[in-house]
């Protein structure tokens, strides 16, 4: 059990990757805490896979852009665990286009879900994990924030700006003890991608040295690793998991 007894918030855990990290958690010992902005269903079906392993779990509706429901949640979250020890921002969103037609909204909309909503939920735990000097954020990026993306602009530089935020964040919290690491996810067989266009996803395969599309609970496992005791020494890294699409 890598996280016995560990408390955790995961964003974004209604769905494929949020919803594997928030099963290999628990599966490893851990309570846990999700999110949820529409889909409360399928948000209660993982709190009832969570219990079913024998652990707490807490679907809280809460909308990661808005600074004070991310204050909320971690409030509501301590006072139904008791602590809080494990900060996992999956929540992310795209909406794509090329720069010369890419509207406001479109940018304003997936900066404040996968880039603000980050801050929000790293600010809210932050003072916490250096009170009681002892934390774990993985906040989940993206190849794309790494090398860029054709018509992806907005979501390539969100998933930049997670990376300086870990590393940063990571510089301020380790005197306290507190680990900040990132996950960068490649191809990864989850709904988001279900909509691409099958010409897009044989480009992707076709980058892919393991010759492979990802699965979720892949992520999961490396989120995992570094949310224990047995990644304690590692912070300010952005780890891929790509099977090589991005060397």
């Amino acid at each position: 059990m890598l996280v016995e007894g560990k408390n955790a918030i995961v964003t974004g855990g209604s769905r494929g990757i949020g919803t594997a990290v928030c099963l290999d958690l628990a599966a490893n010992g851990a309570n846990v805490a999700l999110n949820y902005r529409k889909s409360a269903a399928e948000a209660e079906k993982v709190v009832e896979r969570i219990r079913e392993m024998g652990r707490k779990a807490l679907a809280v509706k809460a909308d990661v852009s808005n600074f004070q429901d991310a204050q909320r949640m971690v409030k509501q979250v301590l006072e139904e665990f008791g602590s809080l020890e494990i900060l996992v921002n999956n929540a992310g969103i795209n909406w794509d286009g090329v720069i010369w037609k890419m509207t406001e909204e479109q940018w304003d909309a997936v900066i404040q879900v996968d880039l603000k909503g980050t801050f929000n939920y790293c600010r809210a735990t932050a003072p916490i994990f250096r009170e009681q000097r002892y934390g774990k954020i993985v906040n989940i990026t993206s190849i794309n924030g790494l090398r860029g993306k054709f018509g992806q602009t907005n979501y390539s530089a969100a998933k930049a700006g997670v990376v300086g935020l870990t590393k940063a964040l990571a510089k301020e919290l380790g005197r306290y003890n507190v680990n900040v690491n990132a996950v960068a996810p490649g191809f990864i067989l989850t709904e988001m991608y279900e909509s691409v266009p099958d010409e897009v996803k044989q480009t992707a395969l076709a980058e892919i040295v393991l010759g492979r599309a990802g699965k979720p609970e892949e992520v999961a496992w490396v989120v995992t690793f570094l949310c224990s005791e047995k990644a304690r020494h590692i912070t300010g890294e952005c780890i891929q998991v790509s099977g090589g699409q991005y060397i």
